[in-house]
């Protein structure tokens, strides 16, 4: 008598789709053991097998058990047979489907998918019958641990085929050539749809209109069309072909069976992070063939470059990438592998981009008669003990960064210094390319200020650095309780900052104006100074006549010290009326996205970063502002945190464009991917403190 064990392996007669809870193994006695083989392999036993192979009760007639009646009421968790019982029960269809394995298949098979429902849907493939078959494992399947690919130096980008097979000599059953009996299923979503419309044949086409999803959450924006196509070599670049996720199960199925005589096969994988490499032998027939995931790249899996490109380009973490992966259960690179790519590939592929880019910048300035540039650093490390600054250089005619420099502490003396050392250093690169500046507009930090005197270059102030030192001061001296009556003046004055620097022509001028300002607090709109003799605004009533300062108080005499010092007079005479640097301010926050000050990276991974930073910047910087359905232009309100709940009205721009990415991932796998050496001797003479 044999007793079912517990579910914990699966039913090996072929084609079983249902299988039952109780599962029986094979019996001790040779002759019924004979005949349970023959059951489970269609008469065609192979010469090795498991020895756990097992069949489940669904194959079996209800009087070959001990105790059915018990089991049905509940009072037995297991069924028994009864000693030398053979299985009979067998699915009619089967034996028909599997004698014509070597027929031709129809163009549209019924087939199935660890992610469908119960139920039949017809759908195109390119897995032929005995692929889709219930697997027959065999123990001989073996798993290899990773390997390792070394990078090489020199010419590369020898792309290995994807499958390979060995020439048998014995008489193959007649079948098809693999381009008419395989049908691909080409799914392509809507940014490929303008690659392959030369290649779609309209008379082929299969529809996919009228099909329900069977999942509630599908989204139709995700519905993709199927069309048939020619299994022809793909010839679009490594790059820009298309990439899917596969379960290892579903993959492996592919290889358990020999496609020419149909038994069992060895397997032998081998990983090297998404790589995956499958060798498959027939020990029966000796067929043999090797299967690779991945284009190689001389000894580089083309996918684990372009991951690591991936990640690099696009500013991401590559720890968060892999914890990401990591809840998915999908394969990757170890870190030392990632910085190995952004040594030898990545970062000599973007310092060459940005310098071609530079270059092509500086000598289209180096043609204009005037120039005005802005600039400003940004200390890339959190703490007053920054290690890092980066200097930020741009054209403000067309909004454009056109130098960062990228400064150490240990290269100054103290880190205050940083900026007066970029600032240095752009100034020279621009002069070695004949650029002549008209001036430069920069923030109020002395040391430039002495800097650019000792040049003889023309420095205007940033009005939004001059307004924040302003109220800043202000603020804090409305904080008194004798001084709170300034607070109804702080927003007042704000805006008389940048009005001063919107409406004047001269420097006596905007300092005439602003002086003004005392007067006015004091409701007096009458001025001694002939360049500004009254107030523009119209005469009225004030209804909160206690808002107005009276000469000798507390209030009124810490704002005229603020407001008319010698150092803000001066600050005020050099307001710039028509460039500023809130276009490097806003660089500056494009470039934490890509290097962030909570990150730490070397000096060369830093600076790469703050290139690419550059690059997404200049591409996008002046693109247009979105409109809505009917034609007008989009706006957006935002509440910001350093205005205190203030809201602004601010448009809403285009989509950003990333063709940076795109030319930095074809200048990789086209030439830097071949030869490296090139582009790796240009990032040696950058100065590496």
């Amino acid at each position: 008598m044999s007793i079912a064990r517990g579910k914990n392996g699966k039913c090996w007669v072929l084609g079983c789709r249902d299988e039952h809870q109780s599962l029986f193994g094979l019996p001790k006695c040779e002759d019924t053991r004979r005949e349970w083989l023959k059951f489970i392999f269609i008469d065609d036993v192979p010469a090795r097998f498991s020895s756990h192979l097992a069949v489940c009760a669904q194959h079996f007639l209800s009087e070959c058990f001990v105790n059915e009646g018990q089991y049905n009421a509940g009072f037995a968790s297991r069924l028994m047979l009864k000693d030398g019982v053979i299985p009979t029960i067998r699915d009619r269809t089967i034996k028909q489907e599997y004698a014509g394995s070597f027929q031709q298949s129809p163009a549209v098979r019924h087939v199935g998918c660890q992610t469908d429902p119960p139920e039949n849907r017809s759908v195109a493939t390119q897995l032929s019958m005995r692929t889709l078959r219930h697997p027959v494992r065999s123990t001989q399947v073996t798993s290899m641990n990773d390997f390792g690919v070394g990078t090489t130096t020199g010419p590369l980008m020898t792309l290995q085929p994807l499958m390979t097979s060995t020439h048998i000599t014995f008489t193959r059953p007649a079948k098809r050539s693999r381009l008419e009996l395989d049908d691909e299923e080409k799914e392509e979503e809507d940014e490929y749809d303008d690659d392959d419309d030369d290649d779609d044949d309209d008379d082929d086409s299969v529809s996919m209109e009228g099909l329900e999803p069977h999942d509630s959450t599908c989204d139709p924006a995700d519905s993709v069309s199927t069309e048939w196509t020619n299994m022809l070599p793909s010839s679009s670049p490594i790059q820009n072909i298309p990439k899917y996720i596969v379960y290892e199960t579903c993959l492996l199925e592919l290889f358990e069976m020999c496609p020419v005589c149909q038994r069992a096969c060895r397997v032998r994988r081998r990983r090297l992070g998404t790589f995956l490499a499958v060798d498959q032998l027939c020990p029966h027939c000796k067929f043999s063939r090797q299967w690779k995931s991945q284009p190689i790249v001389g000894s580089t899996p083309a996918g684990n470059l372009q991951l690591s490109a991936a990640v690099y380009l696009t500013g991401a973490s590559f720890f968060k990438l892999k914890k990401t992966f990591r809840a998915m259960h999908v394969k990757v690179f170890q870190y030392d592998t990632f910085r190995r790519h952004a040594r030898m590939f990545l970062e000599p592929a973007i310092v060459y981009k940005w310098k071609r880019a530079q270059e092509v910048m500086l000598q289209r300035l180096s043609k204009d008669k005037k120039v005005i540039v802005g600039g400003d650093m940004r200390t890339d490390s959190p703490g007053h003990s920054a290690m890092f600054g980066s200097y930020s250089m741009m054209d403000l005619k067309s909004n454009t960064v056109i130098d960062i420099q990228l400064v150490q502490s240990n290269e100054v003396d103290l880190p205050c210094y940083m900026e007066k050392e970029g600032l240095k250093r752009s100034l020279a690169l621009l002069g070695d390319h004949g650029v002549n500046l008209d001036c430069i507009v920069t923030n109020r930090h002395p040391q430039i200020q002495k800097f650019l005197k000792e040049l003889n270059i023309k420095q205007f102030y940033d009005v939004w650095h001059v307004e924040k030192g302003v109220s800043e001061k202000l603020e804090k001296i409305s904080d008194d309780k004798e001084c709170k009556q300034l607070k109804k003046w702080l927003r007042s004055i704000k805006n008389h900052v940048y009005w001063t620097a919107a409406s004047s022509k001269t420097g006596a001028e905007r300092v005439a104006k602003w002086t003004s300002i005392v007067n006015h607090v004091q409701d007096i709109h009458t001025h001694n100074n002939p360049i500004f003799p009254k107030c523009l605004h119209p005469e009225r009533i004030s209804r909160d006549k206690s808002k107005w300062l009276t000469p000798g108080t507390p209030a009124f005499n810490e704002l005229n010290k603020v407001l008319t010092s010698r150092r803000m007079l001066e600050h005020v005479e050099r307001l710039n009326p028509h460039h500023q640097t809130s276009s490097v301010e806003a660089f500056h926050s494009v470039s934490i996205r890509f290097a962030p000050k909570n990150v730490v990276f070397n000096f060369l991974g830093r600076l790469c970063r703050l290139y690419l930073s550059a690059m997404h910047f200049n591409e996008n910087a002046d693109h247009l502002q979105a409109t809505t359905s009917a034609g007008d232009p989009a706006f957006n309100v935002k509440s910001h945190r350093a205005k205190k709940g203030e809201c602004t009205v601010e448009p809403v721009k285009t989509e950003q464009t990333f063709n940076y990415i795109d030319d930095l991932m074809n200048l990789l796998f086209d030439h830097v991917a071949k030869d490296p050496a090139p582009y790796f001797s240009e990032v040696l003479t950058i100065p590496i403190p």
